[in-house]
């Protein structure tokens, strides 16, 4: 199987580690490969499937776009914008937003953002607080604000403008920023994904927003992955009673269509004039109306609290099947993002999950992540449990 994989795609550039499967359908939270063989997906496209696959509404009413209209242009008004901007910023109690395509290129227009607000107050060289362990993107700028090294290394002279500290350490942060002129912002992940899944602490937050508007800082969160709906509220700051100046959005924003925003708020609001950003693809109408049925969809079914709901559902059963085995250290999560850190790198359970017909990931080289649908439902999250622990004991035996 794995030669037969790799041999079908020798046109394809080597950047990622694949599992040799290749997936050809699928239904709610189940998928089909090539050979018929049946999967659990724990990993809902890394966060993205928000309404799992083959949705019976979403389905239709993206081809009934499709056939109105996939791309025009931002030279002109494209209607669903407005529309989609309307649904979030009403949700996030934010003034605006732009549409792009990816968690990067929106991780990417904040930073912009930062940095000409600076400019506009007089700072040359404006500079941006972030994080250990944090994950924004893969282009210049945002693998400089990422934590992880194996992602920046490599080429060569990174950018300047950043300032990086430890999480959840309000001292920490005071103490790196204090007495510079320069720092213009705080960027950071309310759950740091691909860092291992370590959340923000609610105090921590409040904190640092009391911090911003004392000093004129922006507060930027990036919800790409922790947002739309995951922890059981809109977004993940949502549970600390704060509103950002800045929030990026992807993933899980256009149920597997790709689509980006980024949600502004006071002077953060006012800061982008025309030619100073923007995007051939952002915005498109397909995008877009992939955006507000997911939004609809989600409230008419009760998605947010039923990712509160089984999410907790899933964590205790992990809990009590994993809690107390040797070498686990933790489960942690909040909905439906949700880690299970080991004390060793555990990497190869990726593959010996999708071999017992489970589909997740390994983050930070120990932590197992699942970010499955949140149409999720209990006997469903039963059914995660009962494949992954046998795994996971006899990975921690050997």
């Amino acid at each position: 199987m794995t030669a037969l994989i790799e041999a079908a795609s020798p046109h394809v550039m080597n950047t990622y580690g694949r599992v040799p499967i290749a997936l050809e359908r699928g239904q709610g939270v189940r998928v089909w490969d090539v050979n018929g063989k049946q999967y659990l997906d724990g990993l809902g496209g890394i966060a993205v499937n928000t309404l799992g696959h083959n949705h019976p509404r979403l389905v239709p009413a993206l081809q009934e776009q499709i056939a109105k209209l996939i791309h025009t242009s931002n030279y002109y008004h494209v209607p669903g914008q407005e529309e989609l901007a309307r649904l979030l910023t009403g949700r996030a109690r934010m003034t605006n937003a732009f549409f792009c395509n990816t968690g990067l290129e929106a991780n990417e227009c904040a930073i912009k953002i930062a940095r000409k607000y600076g400019v506009d107050k007089g700072i040359e060289k404006p500079e941006i607080v972030v994080y250990d362990h944090a994950f924004h993107g893969r282009s210049i700028a945002t693998m400089t604000a990422t934590g992880n090294p194996k992602v920046r290394n490599g080429f060569g002279p990174l950018l300047e403008g950043f300032i990086r500290v430890a999480p959840n350490d309000i001292e920490a942060l005071q103490e790196a920023t204090e007495g510079n002129p320069n720092v213009v912002a705080v960027l950071m992940e309310p759950i740091q994904g691909e860092g291992g899944l370590h959340p923000m602490r609610v105090e921590y937050l409040q904190q640092v927003r009391k911090l911003c508007d004392a000093n004129g800082w922006l507060l930027m969160l990036d919800e790409v992955q922790a947002g739309m709906g995951r922890t059981g509220k809109w977004f993940a700051h949502q549970w600390a009673g704060i509103v950002p100046d800045v929030m990026t959005l992807a993933k899980g924003l256009g149920s597997g269509v790709p689509v980006g925003a980024v949600l502004a708020h006071g002077a953060a609001s006012e800061v982008l004039k025309p030619g100073n950003h923007g995007s051939t693809f952002g915005g498109n109408p397909l995008a877009m109306r992939a955006g507000v049925e997911t939004i609809r969809i989600m409230e008419e079914e009760g998605l947010l609290q039923n990712a509160a709901d089984v999410g907790a559902h899933l964590k205790a059963g992990l809990q009590q099947a994993l809690g107390s085995v040797p070498g686990v250290n933790e489960v942690r999560g909040q909905g439906l993002i949700i880690g299970v850190e080991l004390d060793r790198p555990c990497g190869v359970l990726i593959d010996r999950a999708a071999q017992a017909g489970l589909l997740l990931s390994v983050t930070a080289d120990r932590v197992i992540r699942l970010v499955p649908a949140l149409t999720l439902t209990r006997a469903e999250a039963d059914e995660i449990v009962a494949l992954l622990t046998p795994l996971v004991q006899a990975f921690l035996a050997e």
